[in-house]
């Protein structure tokens, strides 16, 4: 999860550089579902061959389409959203997606809320303090602990790009509705893998379904032809590297932690997105490091490691419970005692 975030970061940095080159948002959601449809295309057959997955049903089809709607509306807002602010800004308005997860599974039931239970408080409150620290590292710039070197020309996470305000606050609202489906998308999709636990396939479809959706949706959209021209620069590595990172493996990894952990565990790990896009400008682009950023990440650390600590909590009464039924259900007594009774004769009277 935390190297999905990263090649997350990196994705919106590159499509920012992309936009800058003239690349159009809505072609750019086109060709990255496309291609990361054709490299799971091969790996999805020879998975399914293997491991002889039972049928597809219709209303699992259904599903994993509405999974594509939700999937290729949000990357086209959010994607506008970058190109009229900033791909920091992306990373920031992520601090939105644990808080929406969180309502969503509780709604859903698929999150359990016993106000009285630590389990359920840690949950809460980490949630809160790390959405808090994520807001302190966009907010708080503080003094300088790192200077910039002089030929770095980028903006850092408290420079944000030049736009008008009207845009800024546009493309704010666009990334907010993204995050939102995402969270949406979370919820569906930990459904669909109960139902069919085949991460690969699954994604496979749904990467199919957004493409098919999205495909018609940005023709009619970005109807300048030239628009689409793909050229041997930083916007054919935006594609690919959208196409590899972006919406294959981001999706794979996404889903087989929706079926391993659960969405509120997934939603969890979008606030470090600002800690890192922090960092990388520190480390490859030559940014200044303020105290604010070493502050919030320090906040957001213990809010995230918080919530990993409730899970596993949660996780350990969930087993610990199933093992008491499961021995009551059974009737099983332990093994000593159950051993002594079968050496016993059978017709002892």
């Amino acid at each position: 999860m935390v190297t999905v975030e990263c090649t997350n970061v990196v994705l919106n940095i590159l499509f920012k550089a992309a936009t800058m080159k003239g690349m159009s948002n809505y072609a750019f959601s086109a060709y990255s579902y496309a291609g990361s449809t054709l490299v799971l295309l091969p790996v999805a057959f020879f998975f399914t061959g293997m491991t002889g997955l039972p049928p597809l049903k219709q209303s699992l089809l259904y599903r994993i389409f509405l999974l594509g709607v939700l999937g290729s509306v949000g990357t086209i807002c959010g994607y506008k959203g970058i190109e009229y602010s900033s791909a920091t800004l992306a990373s920031a308005m992520s601090n939105l997606t644990p808080a929406f997860t969180f309502v969503l599974a509780v709604i859903f039931r698929m999150e359990k809320v016993a106000l009285r239970s630590s389990i359920t408080q840690a949950k809460v409150m980490g949630t809160i303090v790390s959405i808090s620290g994520a807001l302190v590292v966009v907010l708080y710039k503080g003094p300088t602990l790192i200077s910039a070197s002089p030929e770095s020309p980028s903006p850092s996470v408290h420079s944000p790009l030049g736009s008008s305000q009207t845009n800024w606050i546009i493309g704010g609202l666009l990334i907010a509705v993204e995050y939102l489906l995402i969270s949406i998308w979370y919820i569906l999709q930990t459904q669909i893998m109960k139902i069919y636990p085949a991460e690969l396939t699954v994604v496979f479809l749904y990467n199919l379904c957004a493409t098919i959706i999205s495909a018609p949706v940005c023709l009619l959209a970005e109807a300048n032809l030239s628009a689409w021209r793909l050229r041997p620069d930083i916007t054919l590595v935006a594609i690919i590297y959208s196409g590899f990172a972006g919406s294959c493996l981001s999706a794979v990894v996404h889903t087989w932690g929706l079926h391993l952990k659960g969405p509120v565990y997934i939603s969890i790990f979008k606030p470090l997105s600002i800690v890192i896009a922090a960092a990388m400008g520190v480390i490859f682009l030559g940014d200044a490091l303020y105290l604010g950023s070493v502050v919030g990440a320090t906040i957001l650390s213990v809010g995230f490691y918080a919530v990993i600590w409730a899970k596993a909590k949660e996780e350990e009464s969930s087993e610990e419970c199933f093992g008491t039924l499961g021995s009551s259900f059974t009737g099983k007594t332990p093994l000593l005692k159950s051993n002594k009774v079968e050496d016993m004769p059978v017709n002892a009277s």
